[in-house]
Formats: structure tokens, C-alpha cells, sequence
């Protein structure tokens, strides 16, 4: 009787053990998916209760640009969002690279359209201190599986290849986890991209010092109400940055970027080094900023949570 009622502990606290395993892997794989959805419905419904943090090409600063490795980390700190550069070689492979030449990033000489997918293979990827890495050259496809149900993606110069862009988002199931941007009018947004807008967000870019600033605001709000602006200003005298917190209210959440001083009037990540109130705080409190793209996504998620406007 003794040495059934010991097996039966033990097969009883195994089953256990295995039981716990299993609820804890669960909801970890339920978060991840949420994070994703959370993230869109936010942008769907306009939610101004948090910000939205972008890093800008995944997190550079430990990573090379535009990796895998930096689209983890930047998982890892809690960013809500990746921007991604998009690039087509000879071959007509989509790859993530920022620059049309291959010299600053990569082990490697030459224009990407210009060379092969197979020989791009072969280099590797430098870091911020044109250093070589170990890591690789992803392709869209790989970052897009890679990224699925972690992180939303928003694709830079992606609209240049778009039609070929959406047949991999399908492939991979990731159609609405995109938000794709670019500098085209509203007509032609309409006019380009047609019924891909039910699926995929597309987010315009408006110079706020070019002459028709307002009017391209306007014309978007009335012919498409898109979730988001990127707006660019390169100082505080432009009137308009402000004007546009009241045209957009209710419409658009608004989009800055602090990578350096000349997107938003100065409001920079630099200036946040010195004093986070006068960056990212003057774009949340006095310009109504909810979504902000940083190359310091770990300083502007602290100050967030700082201030409860981030979890």
C-alpha cells in the first residue's frame, strides 16, 4: 500500500508541475497576441489615455538597425510599435535596410537594387559604431513571422512596393498588425491603395511648414479620417503645430518624431536628455501628442511610466 500511495504522489505532483507549466506558457502566448490587438484597437478608437512608443528601427543602440535582435529588445523594454525600413534587391526580395546602398549597415558595397538576395546573405550587419556583428540581413518575410502577434509594425518606404508588400502581409497573416505611412494625397491615397485600407492602417505625413499644411490635413480628415498624422515642424514659431491639436481632436491621434530637432520644433530626444518636460512632455501636454517615435525608446518608456501614461 506504501509504494502505491508514494507513485501516486509522484505521478500526482508531476501532473501538476506539467499543469502549471502549461497555465504559465498560456497566458504568456495570450499577452503577446493582446499586445498586438490592444495596440490597433487604441489607434482604432483614438485612445488619448496613454502614449504610443515607436522605436525607431527596433532598438539600434544595442542592436544593429533594422534586425531581428533589435525588433526583440525593443519587444522586451514593452515599445508598442517598430518602424521598419523596407528595401527591394535585384531579385525582387523585400529585406529590411534603411539606406539604398548597402556601405553603412552591412559588411558590404553597393546598391541593394542592384545586387542579389544570395549575396547579400553573406554579410553581415554593423552596429551604430559601424562595427560588424554577427547578425544578419532579414527579409521582410522573416521580420514579419518573427514579429507576428508580438509588436505592431509601422513599414517606412514600404508604399514604393506595395502591392508587393501586401501579398507577404497575407502570406503571413499580418495585415493588421501594419501601419504603413507616406507622403501622397489623400486622392491618391484613395485612388492607390482602394480597398487595402479596410485592412491595413496607412498613416499620412504632413510638413507642417510646407504652404498647404492645413489644406492637406483637412482634405485627409474629410475623405479618409485616418487614425494618425505624422506631422513634422521644424520650430516653434509654426502656428500650425498647435491649430492642428483642434482640427484633429476627435479625428486623428498625432504622431512626432524626436529623433532629432528639426521634426518637432526642438522637442527632442536630446532636449529630453536634459529635461524630459520640455521634450516629450511639451508634445503630450501642450500639442496633444499620443504617439511618439524615439531612438531612445528605454528613457521615453521611463518617463511615461513616470507620469502613468504608459504601462
Amino acid at each position: 500500500m506504501k509504494l502505491y500511495t508514494i507513485i501516486g504522489i509522484i505521478f500526482l505532483l508531476a501532473g501538476c508541475q506539467a499543469g502549471q507549466q502549461q497555465c504559465q506558457k498560456e497566458p504568456a502566448a495570450a499577452e503577446k497576441t493582446d499586445k498586438v490587438t490592444a495596440i490597433r484597437e487604441k489607434l482604432m478608437s483614438r485612445d488619448k489615455s496613454s502614449v504610443i512608443v515607436v522605436a525607431h528601427r527596433g532598438d539600434w543602440r544595442n542592436f544593429p538597425e533594422n534586425s531581428l535582435e533589435a525588433i526583440d529588445n525593443a519587444i522586451k523594454m514593452g515599445v508598442d510599435v517598430v518602424e521598419l525600413d523596407v528595401q527591394m534587391t535585384k531579385d525582387s526580395v523585400m529585406i529590411l535596410m534603411h539606406d539604398s546602398k548597402l556601405d553603412r549597415t552591412t559588411t558590404g558595397k553597393g546598391v541593394v537594387a542592384e545586387t542579389n538576395w544570395a549575396d547579400i546573405q553573406e554579410l553581415n550587419l554593423r552596429n551604430g559604431c559601424a562595427i560588424r556583428t554577427i547578425h544578419k540581413v532579414p527579409t521582410l518575410e522573416e521580420a514579419l513571422e518573427h514579429a507576428k502577434g508580438k509588436i505592431m509594425l509601422n513599414l517606412d518606404k514600404a508604399d514604393r512596393y506595395f502591392d508587393r508588400v501586401y501579398a507577404l502581409l497575407q502570406k503571413t497573416g499580418t495585415t493588421k498588425q501594419v501601419i504603413m505611412k507616406g507622403g501622397k494625397s489623400a486622392q491618391e491615397v484613395k485612388d492607390f491603395y482602394g480597398d487595402y485600407l479596410n485592412e491595413v492602417i496607412y498613416m499620412p505625413i504632413v510638413k507642417l511648414d510646407n504652404a498647404d499644411a492645413r489644406e492637406q490635413i483637412e482634405l485627409f480628415v474629410k475623405d479618409l479620417n485616418p487614425v494618425a498624422f505624422e506631422l513634422l515642424f521644424v520650430n516653434d514659431t509654426n502656428t500650425l503645430a498647435k491649430d492642428v491639436v483642434n482640427i484633429l481632436d476627435g479625428h486623428s491621434l498625432i504622431w512626432y518624431n524626436t529623433l532629432w530637432d528639426t521634426m518637432a520644433g526642438g522637442h527632442d530626444d536630446d532636449m529630453s536628455l536634459e529635461d524630459p518636460d520640455k521634450g516629450y512632455g511639451y508634445l503630450i501636454d501642450s500639442l496633444d501628442t499620443r504617439i511618439i517615435q524615439t531612438d531612445r525608446p528605454q528613457m521615453l518608456l521611463d518617463y511615461l511610466r513616470a507620469r502613468k501614461l504608459h504601462d
